[in-house]
């Protein structure tokens, strides 16, 4: 039989929350349009460079007293305070004062950036490695020198700590500097969600984003429930290594697409998630246990949020009875009453549009009516 992925998307049936704050609109845009249920909630605010009085004072700060050594982290960090200068008049001291400064790039999107500035002979590593930046500094000697380092967000972990280490002054050129956001609910709910296993994976595009997503659960008290759900349940998808540290500081298991980019990052969600989705023959049919879906011979089907928590809960013992009183303590908001799973399970069958996809057991409870020749029952 055929799934029918290419109709209905690579991501029907699984719910993914989104993170980010910038381009954040645009992600979710990318992963509805391959099937997901999306859930996006900026875990920061970034600050406006031309909005930005710290950004501001540093600049002049610059202009008044010239560094030897100007490094840029990102492309559009550095654009941002080229732009943010020239709106406050000071763009042409600026540029003046880095002309006269040793530029290093990070890679070279960040390169190419110092070069549409119009400041020519800046040094990039292929990598796209802060850690070859640098240790080209360090290899030549930062001793006494004054070094400026184009922030966006953090810096790179270690890196202005190790200039210092080594005799250089540092000056931190914050460009996107991030607050928490104004609207703090949004992201309490994808918390709240995260850490009830209510989605299926989360999206990172940033270190500070992931950074204040677990400061946010810590904050609340949360955090252990996060961490349990990120751990075991719920994917985390980093855009790149940077993005993963905070999370791999708690030990989260993330992955991470091979060009770090947008595009690729929700390709690697519509490879991922799939492939942890649980796939069973059950009474002739493939049956494939996603999120808040269930795709039969590979047609989505809308399950009601009760009716997925008992197909879950079925679905981890498939062939073997599951008494009611385990159904109903699966039951979002479950009470005492197990008259309760019986409507679930009503509901539930009439949404598989296959009745005898689960049978009743008089007296004992339900099961997956698993083919003979699929998975052994109790399987896990």
């Amino acid at each position: 039989m055929q799934d029918d992925d290419t109709t209905h998307g690579p991501l029907a049936g699984f719910t993914v929350g989104v993170t980010a704050a910038r381009r954040g609109e645009e992600q979710a845009t990318l992963l509805k349009r391959r099937g997901a249920a999306v859930q996006h909630a900026p875990a920061l605010r970034i600050v406006p460079p031309a909005e930005d009085g710290e950004l501001r004072d540093t600049t002049q700060e610059l202009i008044d007293h010239a560094p030897d050594v100007v490094v840029a982290t990102t492309a559009i960090g550095f654009r941002g305070w080229v732009e943010a200068a020239h709106g406050w008049g000071l763009g042409d001291a600026l540029l003046e004062r880095l002309r006269g400064a040793e530029l290093l790039a990070r890679g070279p999107e960040a390169e190419a950036a110092v070069r549409a500035a119009g400041l020519a002979g800046a040094w990039s590593p292929g990598s796209a490695s802060p850690a070859e930046v640098l240790d080209r500094l360090l290899a030549e000697g930062v001793a006494g020198r004054r070094i400026a380092v184009q922030l966006h967000g953090e810096p790179p972990p270690g890196f202005t700590e190790s200039l210092r280490a080594a005799g250089a002054g540092t000056v931190r050129v914050p460009v996107h500097r991030w607050t928490p956001p104004r609207d703090i609910a949004p992201l309490d709910r994808l918390l709240d969600a995260t850490a009830a296993r209510a989605l299926d994976a989360v999206t990172f595009t940033s270190a500070p984003a992931a950074a204040s997503f677990l400061g946010r659960a810590e904050e609340r008290g949360l955090l252990p429930e996060l961490l349990g759900a990120l751990r075991d349940d719920v994917l985390a998808a980093c855009v790149g290594p940077v993005a993963a540290l905070p999370l791999q500081a708690r030990a989260i298991p993330t992955v991470l697409p091979e060009r770090f980019r947008l595009g690729p990052l929700v390709q690697l969600v519509c490879a991922q998630l799939p492939t942890r989705a649980r796939v069973l023959p059950i009474a002739g049919h493939r049956v494939e246990v996603r999120g808040h879906a269930v795709l039969v011979d590979g047609e989505p089907r809308a399950v009601p949020p009760a009716g997925m928590a008992l197909l879950h809960a079925l679905a981890r013992r498939p062939g073997w009875v599951v008494a009611r009183a385990d159904l109903l303590r699966a039951l979002p908001g479950s009470g005492t009453d197990e008259h309760a799973v019986e409507t679930a399970m009503a509901r539930l069958r009439s949404a598989l549009g296959v009745p005898k996809l689960i049978q009743t057991v008089v007296k004992r409870g339900y099961r997956l009516s698993l083919d003979p020749a699929g998975d052994t029952p109790g399987a896990s």
